[in-house]
This record gives C-alpha cells, structure tokens and sequence, in this order.
C-alpha cells in the first residue's frame, strides 16, 4: 500500500441493503473493495453519496472479505428519504487510513 491518505477515483452504483447475517443493514456494499484497498481489514475514506459528502467515514468489513458503508437514517433522510433497495451513486474520494 502506498503512503496514506491516498487520493482515490472510485464512483459506483449500488442498492442500500447488505444481509449481515441473515438481517438487512442499511449500508451499501463496496464492490472489489478488499483488491482496492489492499486490507479486509476497516478503513477510513472521504466520499460522496448522491453528492452528499461524508467526511472520514469507517468502512466496515462485510464478513465475507469486503467492505460496506453504512448509512444512518439521519443520512437516509439527506438522500430525500432513501431506504433499502433504493439505489445509490457512491464516489469513494481519498482514503485517510
């Protein structure tokens, strides 16, 4: 891995709704983020939902060797009420550690 924070270029699609064992959280799931981030371990990242910012956020890991972001309901209601299953435009921009 190089130096951190490392800028980042990584802008994806994805439904809210990740099933943490046998229960739907709502966060979206990063696809190839282990390969991206060189860890299946928790990282921290700037990025942009929908254009909202979110400013250094942890990562959590997803059980299965990937990473999920995950979106509160205060969050949810800034994306105009988004719930599990809507769709989402996530720009990861810089990660910080």
């Amino acid at each position: 891995m190089t130096d951190l924070p490392q800028n980042l270029d990584h802008t994806f699609t994805a439904p809210i709704g990740v099933d943490v064992k046998g229960e739907m959280w709502s966060c979206v799931e990063i696809p190839g983020s282990a390969e991206l981030f060189e860890t299946r371990k928790s990282v921290r990242v700037d990025a942009t939902v929908d254009d909202i910012a979110m400013q250094d956020v942890g990562l959590l890991v997803t059980g299965r060797g990937g990473h999920m972001l995950s979106l509160s309901a205060a969050v949810r209601k800034r994306l105009g009420g988004k719930e599990l299953g809507d769709e989402v435009v996530v720009c990861l921009q810089r990660r910080l550690r």
